[in-house]
């Protein structure tokens, strides 16, 4: 049986991967500061714990056994390195909370942290074993989430002809400081892998959604919402900017199968894993009116708004992996508002 750590198990992505593995036969261990919010997590072993402390760091990247008991004192026989980690945990949000500034230095030191924590325990960890292991047993195989927020802000300046192809990176430009930190942790996981001979998986996330994904409070994606406003409005909906601002939106299970494919591959990246079904805001209002039958007017308000173009190029993921995302912004967007839906009925019932 393989064996997976998943780091942000509580978060959106992270909680449906640990389905994902388990749904593989994967043992697996997940750890976030809090518990998925909408449904139970199906990991065999679920801790709360603050990554930025690196003595949990140093603790949870050890598997224990099958006996899934984190807290015992574990027997030396039990040291042994999870088959796969998947560094998912992250300080982020929307366009609310990462493009007002107002949350730079937090976003920054809290991401940093966890990823220079996960990588150094790792690397010491595996030192630590070193001898003690099989012959030819693999070493850790680690895969980090990055996103497109790290492309450059002067190649996206056109919102009907943006270029996030991977190897337009450079030079650096990101348009926020949650990009300049996924550039960094980039680049550091790629140094630990050259340096320490530690394998790693590096893909750029472009803005996933789904079903039991933050839809309120302001850390919600835009596709959350969008479907959110129009489930509450009743004439008129509010939108950020003039709406001509262009993104793509890939469905979580989407995201997924990218992630499994590039771990089971043998290329490190970096690689977009996004749609290519590039929209304006206005034409994702226009979706969610249309699945809602409703129709309103759009009001068009001052709001932090990011890069005025933006979609994944997945040029590269078709040839190294012989796949790229395909399913239909519509389609997605469909169930993730049904699913809004039922959590806005939900909560006014519980007021």
């Amino acid at each position: 049986m393989k064996t997976a750590l998943v780091l942000g198990a509580g978060g959106f992505i992270g909680n449906h991967l640990v389905s994902r593995l388990k749904k593989e036969g994967y043992w697996v261990r997940g750890v976030d500061l809090k518990e998925p919010e909408y449904n139970k997590t199906e990991a065999d072993e679920f801790v709360c714990h603050d990554l930025r402390d690196y003595k949990i760091c140093e603790r949870v990247v050890r598997f224990d056994g099958h006996q899934g008991n984190f807290y015992a004192s574990v027997p030396d026989q039990y040291r042994l390195p999870f088959d796969e980690i998947y560094q998912l945990a992250a300080d982020m949000g929307g366009a609310g909370f990462i493009f007002t500034g107002e949350n730079d230095a937090d976003i920054m030191h809290n991401s940093a942290t966890i990823n220079l924590n996960i990588l150094d325990a790792v690397h010491k960890f595996n030192l630590d074993v070193e001898g003690e292991l099989p012959s030819g047993h693999p070493k850790t195989k680690i895969f980090y989430s990055s996103s497109a927020c790290m492309y450059p802000e002067h190649n996206q300046v056109d919102p009907d002809n943006p270029n996030c192809a991977e190897d337009s990176a450079y030079p650096a430009n990101p348009d926020s400081e949650y990009g300049w930190e996924k550039l960094f942790s980039e680049r550091l996981y790629l140094a630990y892998n050259r340096n320490h001979n530690i394998p790693v998986r590096v893909a750029r996330f472009h803005n996933i959604f789904g079903p039991l994904g933050t839809w309120d409070g302001g850390r919600e994606k835009a596709p959350a919402a969008m479907c959110r406003k129009v489930i509450k409005a009743d004439n008129e909906i509010e939108i950020w900017g003039p709406g001509t601002q262009t993104r793509s939106f890939l469905y979580v299970d989407e995201c997924i199968e990218g992630i499994r494919r590039l771990m089971e591959s043998e290329w490190t990246g970096p690689v977009n894993i996004g749609s290519d079904e590039m929209v304006t805001i206005n034409q994702l209002v226009d979706y969610a009116c249309e699945i809602g039958d409703k129709q309103l007017t759009k009001m068009h308000i001052t709001g932090p708004l990011g890069v005025a173009g933006r979609n994944s190029d997945n040029n590269l993921i078709q040839e190294k992996l012989g796949w790229s995302p395909s399913y239909p912004l519509k389609d997605g967007l469909a169930t993730t508002y049904a699913w809004i839906e039922e959590q806005v009925k939900l909560q006014s019932a519980s007021v």
